[in-house]
């Protein structure tokens, strides 16, 4: 009968730990992981340098402030400028209220039952339907049935689909900052007399806030480039008119936005248009750096505060 230790001893002569092969796979992996990185940059970098020489030139105030044009030297994207504002802000005004609310009732108040777990599901699926599915959504609910309250195919039906459209990314990104809370917080809140929304209100929200706004903004920063959503709601590929902040404004028929303006331009074979194209595409860009430098001076903000 062989002894236990014997039959230990007889095990450890046998493992063999391959520490060469292991540290080799590992290097492998890191390089592999380097080209890939390096990769996206090098294609990123060319893509940015191409754009900046090509639309740095024509980069000006008339251009900033000017309506379309089919002569490219007089060319402006006002228009296409103030819609992509106005629908922004349409978004955000619509989609944070609901959005992190929503997020705030499924992890701090539902129950944990088949029904919010259903729920949960869902919003994790919506969030990965195609973007041209909301805007035949919002084409039918805004521009079809509440028609005679958005004007039919206007920049208030393109603002609410948006919204639908970020709407599962805000929930996600309010329930994940708010899991990312101690419960110790919760636990001292009501330890101390306060009732379950006091608790969440005053302490558990303000520590969320942070992710909560990031996320916001990146959602807020995938509704700007699209176009699907708001060409299917009545979007327009050229409008010489600037939209207007009034009711009867934002329900006008015609509207246009930076991404379809800048596809509008592309899309044409003469290459001044393709110039124009460029400079429309960095003041994108920069509206997109401002909000996303927006979330991190938030985020950076409440983050020492707290």
């Amino acid at each position: 009968m062989v002894s236990p230790q014997k039959s230990v001893e007889s095990s450890r002569s046998d493992y063999q730990p391959q520490l060469q092969k292991r540290y080799k796979i590992d290097q492998i992996f890191q390089i592999i992981s380097w080209m890939a990185v390096l990769s996206g940059i090098v294609v990123l970098t060319v893509l940015i340098v191409g754009i900046l020489i090509q639309g740095i030139p024509n980069l000006s105030w008339d251009f900033l402030v000017s309506p379309p044009s089919r002569k490219p030297e007089q060319a402006g994207i006002w228009p296409a400028f103030l819609g992509s504002i106005i629908l922004l802000i349409i978004t955000a005004a619509v989609s944070i209220p609901i959005g992190v609310g929503t997020g705030i009732f499924l992890q701090e108040f539902a129950k944990d039952n088949k029904l919010a777990q259903i729920i949960e599901i869902n919003i994790s699926n919506l969030a990965a339907v195609p973007s041209i599915i909301y805007g035949l959504l919002g084409l039918f609910a805004f521009a079809r049935i509440f028609g005679f309250i958005t004007g039919g195919r206007s920049i208030l039906s393109g603002g609410l689909t948006l919204a639908l459209l970020i709407l599962p990314v805000i929930i996600v990104a309010t329930r994940e900052a708010l899991k990312a809370v101690p419960d110790s917080i919760r636990l001292a809140g009501m330890a101390l007399g306060a009732t379950r929304w006091q608790t969440v209100r005053t302490h558990v929200l303000p520590q969320a806030i942070p992710g909560i706004m990031t996320g916001t903004i990146l959602a807020l920063s995938r509704a700007i480039g699209e176009t699907a959503p708001i060409i299917v709601v009545g979007a327009a590929a050229f409008v010489p008119f600037a939209p207007t902040l009034t009711i009867e404004g934002l329900q006008e028929p015609a509207f246009t936005a930076l991404p379809i303006q800048i596809f509008n331009w592309v899309s044409r074979p003469q290459e001044e248009f393709h110039y124009i194209a460029a400079s429309a595409i960095i003041v994108l860009m920069i509206v997109l750096l401002v909000m996303n430098a927006t979330a991190i001076f938030v985020r950076n903000r409440f983050q020492s505060s707290r």
